[in-house]
């Protein structure tokens, strides 16, 4: 896949935030602000289960293997049988504390429409922590945006999906789960993380003619 643009990559952390947000607790932020995502590793996180279609695949599994729902697996089926793994993969850089991506570029375009706000604690240099706040606006943008084009409702549905394999873990849950993909964890550093395609295609295989699914 092409290099995404910053507008891509905008619409994809919406989507994270959108559908990894909290509802904040009343009278504490503006009234205009109806969901809160916390923390940079947890959005970092999000997006990696967006970009990389068979890491998510396999989380699909791993659920399904312990609750058996049908649904679950043929929706991981249904990601290799639309070849997202190769027409959807967004390659992430691994670094000290897992796949990271600069956000600033996609951040700024959502903050300049007032789609999110951004809050930090800590001093510059040694931010501790973000707080990425989702406005009416911002929520309502990303539904208009689902409504033009099944391309831009594949970003609301498939960041859905994602957040509910995430639950309420957050950033460091998350990507120690990511790093138990050995594939991922052995990616030398400041290189792309390895997909594991070929794994979790077999691992669909085996299921499948042992009767499983």
């Amino acid at each position: 896949m092409d290099e995404p643009s910053d507008r891509q990559n905008a619409v994809r952390l919406l989507a994270c935030i959108v559908a990894g947000g909290k509802e904040p607790e009343p009278g504490k932020w503006d009234g205009d602000v109806v969901a809160i995502l916390d923390g940079q590793a947890r959005l970092q996180a999000l997006d990696f289960w967006m970009r990389y279609p068979d890491y998510l695949a396999n989380e699909l599994l791993n659920a399904y293997e312990v609750n058996g729902s049908k649904a679950v697996f043929d929706t991981a089926k249904r990601i290799f049988d639309d070849r997202e793994p190769d027409l959807r993969h967004l390659p992430m850089i691994r670094y000290h504390f897992g796949a990271f991506e600069p956000l600033d570029n996609a951040l700024a375009i959502l903050r300049a429409a007032d789609l999110i706000r951004i809050k930090r604690s800590g001093q510059p240099g040694h931010i501790q922590r973000h707080l990425y706040l989702l406005t009416q606006q911002g929520l309502e943008a990303m539904d208009s945006l689902a409504h033009a084009a099944p391309e831009l409702a594949w970003y609301k549905d498939r960041a859905q999906l994602v957040a509910e394999v995430a639950g309420e873990q957050g950033g460091k849950a998350l990507k120690d789960r990511q790093y138990l993909q050995k594939e991922y964890a052995e990616t030398d550093l400041s290189q792309p993380i390895r997909s594991i395609s070929e794994r979790v295609m077999n691992r669909l295989r085996v299921l499948e003619s042992e009767g499983k699914a």
